[in-house]
């Protein structure tokens, strides 16, 4: 099934489908689109022109086809350190607000030092440095912010003492 099929079956409109694709009409034009145009490829009834179009504005742009590079990235990745025997000894509720404590404590850290927080899985925080934004210091900047979120976090209030342990990499990629 096309992107277009797929965006006019969520409509309720499938049935001109075969009148976008016939015409090469796909999700790159929908800002384009408008009565005269819709009229001419055999959308006859206005109701579906109206909702065509009012879901072609709410529609979000295509993301801009950029080139691949080659560049090199530094990627940390820290946990905390027994977070499942916390799990294990917190209501839910105070594990959550530890863990957003956590993660805004490292997250201040990693900002400081230009990373890009990728993704939060559960404790761990994976972070790029060198990516979107590129500095001929990506890997010191990952090593000098592994060691100022160690300290940071434990001093975050806590049943007991919290610790973070942090696995730094760096190598060739393409994005």
């Amino acid at each position: 099934m096309s992107a277009i099929r797929d965006w006019l079956a969520g409509l309720g409109l499938e049935e001109h489908a075969e009148a976008f694709e016939a015409n090469a009409i796909g999700l790159d034009h929908l800002g384009d689109l408008d009565h005269a145009l819709l009229k001419d490829i055999g959308v006859a009834a206005v109701g579906h022109r109206v909702d065509i179009l009012k879901a072609a504005q709410e529609a979000p742009a295509p993301a801009p086809r950029q080139e691949a590079e080659r560049r090199q990235i530094t990627v940390m990745f820290c946990d905390l350190v027994g977070s499942t025997a916390l799990a294990e000894a917190l209501d839910p509720e105070d594990l959550r607000a530890l863990m957003g404590a956590y993660q805004e404590t490292a997250g201040a850290v990693i900002a400081r030092y230009d990373g890009h927080v990728a993704q939060y899985l559960g404790d761990g925080i994976m972070v790029y440095f060198g990516w979107p934004s590129a500095h001929e210091d990506d890997a010191e900047r990952a090593v000098r912010a592994a060691l100022d979120i160690a300290p940071a976090v434990a001093e975050i209030t806590a049943p007991r003492p919290l610790a973070v342990r942090s696995g730094i990499a760096t190598g060739a990629v393409v994005v």
